[in-house]
């Protein structure tokens, strides 16, 4: 409003100056005040001072919503101008999921836009006691690679009856308190490839028959670390057809060797052998190739990175790696174990 000043602050020009100048103060509603605000409609004009609270800088911030939740706000706003049906088919929504949302909606919170808790009102409680807890302790700690369906056996024949689940849940919880440290794994390390004169690369897309035990014998070694400074080689035979397995423990990893574990192969297993299916290692060269083919044993040699193909005999290193290896604790004297 423009014109004269008049009113309840009547003040010169350098004193109005200086006021602005300084922070503004809060005033008090006087007789004064009141008849200058009365006296507007006529022509005249008044200094207006704010009184909000001093916490009015200091709003809480809006709260952060998820992508469901912004969704359902959509929901909302559209269904304010547009009916039930056109909001439905407008989103391709329920009627059902559109009324509950409106009902579930607070406007002065838009928390309640967020998805409520599915967490059960009650849950299951634990049936095992201490006793129980003990004994399967007890038995993964002396046989730390072994799952629950092992360890519910070795816990039958104690007398105590565990469900293979029960099992599982019992040590979910002791290795959440933190009563059952795993032991750490041990891999074993690649090694190079190399051309060899007897073994075929086997080619792609081509299945080698497996009808009887003895026609294809996977072969695998495995670089292993048992103990601080001393290195054990493992050589693992598997059977495709009838999965006997027979494995071996040598110093070194070489031709001489490969060929010895072949030998014992052969002795020990109960048919001929025809075939043999290796990766690149260069342990099966030389000796070990030139004994295949003496024997007249045909030698497969898998491509680079194809562990899968050779699946039996990788899942017998495992086993022995989780079960065997990583439970060692003893001496070594020479290649025996």
């Amino acid at each position: 409003m423009e014109g004269s000043r008049t009113g309840a602050y009547p003040e010169d020009d350098g004193a109005q100056a200086n006021r602005s100048k300084e922070a503004p103060v809060k005033r008090q509603s006087t007789r004064s005040s009141r008849a200058a605000l009365q006296a507007v409609g006529s022509g005249g004009s008044v200094n207006l001072f704010s009184a909000l609270p001093v916490t009015a800088g200091r709003l809480p911030h809006a709260p952060q919503l998820s992508k469901r939740a912004k969704q359902r706000q959509k929901w909302l706003d559209y269904r304010k101008d547009h009916t039930v049906t056109q909001t439905c088919r407008h989103f391709d929504l329920p009627r059902s999921t559109l009324h509950r949302w409106e009902e579930r909606f607070n406007p002065s919170n838009l928390s309640t836009l967020e998805d409520r808790s599915s967490r059960p009102h009650t849950m299951r409680q634990r049936t095992w006691g201490a006793r129980e807890v003990e004994a399967v302790l007890a038995l993964r700690q002396q046989y730390p690679r072994w799952g629950k369906a092992k360890l519910a056996i070795l816990l039958a024949r104690q007398g105590i009856a565990l469900s293979v689940s029960m099992v599982g849940r019992i040590l979910r919880s002791v290795r959440q308190r933190r009563l059952l440290v795993e032991p750490q794994r041990v891999w074993a390390t690649a090694r190079a490839r190399h051309a060899r004169p007897h073994a075929q690369r086997k080619p792609k897309g081509v299945i080698i028959p497996k009808e009887r035990p003895g026609d294809l014998l996977q072969i695998d070694t495995m670089r292993l670390y048992p103990l601080p400074g001393v290195v054990r080689y493992h050589f693992s035979a598997v059977d495709v057809v009838s999965r006997y397995g027979v494995v071996g423990v040598r110093g070194v990893a070489t031709a001489g060797t490969a060929k010895a574990f072949l030998d014992e192969v052969q002795a020990r297993c109960p048919f001929p052998i025809a075939a043999i299916q290796i990766d690149g290692g260069s342990e099966c060269m030389a000796e070990f190739g030139q004994e295949c083919a003496d024997q007249g044993i045909r030698v497969w040699v898998l491509p680079p990175h194809s562990p899968k193909l050779n699946g039996s005999v990788e899942r017998i290193n495992r086993t022995f790696r989780e079960e065997w290896w990583e439970c060692y604790e003893g001496e070594t004297q020479g290649n025996r174990i």
